[in-house]
């Protein structure tokens, strides 16, 4: 297979990232205003997304199973179809409870997005290259957060909040022939489909999968963080309107996202020159990485709403940078067969910690302000790279 038709698919992907990070910050660009409408605190703001990260983490070991079940074509083109309703069904709704429900089905659905790039990256792309992959997968999720909030802005200042919803939401539905269209050009060379089920008991068994669910649990905080909380960030603590928020600030910080995911795979990648083992690369560029996140601490103490962006910039860029390469280790590990599966565990422990994180974060702001969440988030990464480091050193074997 050509390198060219190989990224082809890579690529495809990649608009699906976008897509679904499109879908999913909506509520985040928009939510001072569904906060004003439906008289939410940040504590109830904090609790939608509990709501949504509860079946996305639920969703994401079932997604993955089905996908290395049915094939990459079929369960992927279930995967979007699903969110991209859900994404519209949003626009419909008039209480708090619908938006949780139609949040849990968004998440429900989007479980099944990143197992699903797992998959494709394990079946076209060589070792080395995955975390370079797993970067490309990231320039989708960020073209997703970059439009998000002036996309949306936008169109609920035109039209409302609600055809925000409904109008982004649908944007899904056209990426589904375009992905069959390639997918029938581009046939995956093998392990489309899984075998039984000893593959999935041997992932579970293995302490160092374990391993990398805490450590990605420890690094997204980062992540979940400022993903979700931008907007609400700059309105709160500098007294910007919500347009300002998004039209100026909030659609900056993705972008270093992608330059941190392109700088994480580039490093990987020279540093593993030469090496039929990646994973020492990997961990030297998590560790760095982690060094950088630290820098988070100051967010809260940055004097204008611009500084407080550039810290926040660096965070993303540094997240990123670990997180495709920690992304990328579950396939060094076990291989294309059981790829969805093994990367919806990552999934599925990001979403747990989102929805964990964003609830008390929500208390924690509401009670004492931004502060001890930014340093929290910020601290947290270093602990990521030691579990996976000790995890690692003691190798294969049982929990």
């Amino acid at each position: 297979m050509t390198s060219r038709l190989r990224w082809a698919v890579i690529g495809v992907f990649a608009l699906a990232n976008a897509v679904n990070f499109l879908d999913r910050q909506i509520l985040a660009a928009l939510a001072p205003q569904l906060m004003a409408e439906f008289g939410m605190t940040a504590a109830g703001y904090g609790d939608v997304i509990l709501a949504f990260s509860v079946t996305y983490a639920v969703g994401a070991p079932l997604a993955g199973w089905v996908i290395d079940r049915v094939g990459l074509r079929w369960g992927s083109t279930l995967a979007v179809g699903l969110w991209s309703f859900a994404g519209m069904a949003t626009g419909w709704v008039n209480s708090v409870p619908g938006l949780m429900a139609c949040r849990m089905a968004l998440g429900l659905g989007e479980a099944g997005g990143v197992p699903a790039t797992g998959k494709a990256s394990a079946l076209y792309l060589p070792p080395r290259e995955r975390a370079l992959g797993s970067a490309v997968f990231q320039i989708g999720l960020t073209a997703g957060a970059i439009l998000a909030p002036v996309a949306a802005q936008t169109i609920a200042r035109a039209y409302g909040w609600r055809a925000a919803f409904v109008m982004l939401g649908a944007a899904g539905l056209a990426w589904i022939p375009l992905w069959l269209e390639v997918e029938r050009r581009v046939p995956a060379r093998g392990g489309a489909k899984g075998g039984a089920g000893e593959g999935v008991r041997a992932i579970l068994g293995d302490r160092r999968y374990w391993a990398l669910l805490a450590s990605n649990v420890l690094l997204m905080s980062v992540y979940s963080l400022w993903a979700n909380w931008t907007t609400v960030f700059l309105v709160r603590e500098h007294g910007l309107t919500q347009a300002d928020a998004n039209y100026h600030f909030a659609w900056i910080p993705p972008i270093f996202a992608t330059l941190g995911g392109l700088a994480g795979g580039w490093l990987t990648l020279r540093l593993s020159a030469g090496m039929e083992d990646v994973t020492p690369a990997r961990m030297r560029t998590i560790f760095l990485a982690s060094l950088l996140l630290l820098g988070g601490i100051f967010v809260p103490w940055m004097p204008a709403a611009g500084w407080a962006t550039a810290l926040i910039c660096l965070s993303f860029f540094a997240c990123v940078a670990s997180s495709v390469n920690i992304y990328a280790m579950p396939l060094d590990l076990f291989g294309a067969h059981r790829a969805a599966f093994a990367v919806s565990g990552l999934t599925a422990a990001y979403g747990a910690l989102q929805g964990v994180f964003s609830s008390v974060a929500g208390r924690v702001v509401d009670a004492y302000g931004f502060a001890p969440v930014c340093v929290a988030a910020a601290v947290m990464p270093m602990a990521s790279w030691g579990v996976l480091r000790l995890a690692l050193r003691q190798g294969e074997g049982p929990r």
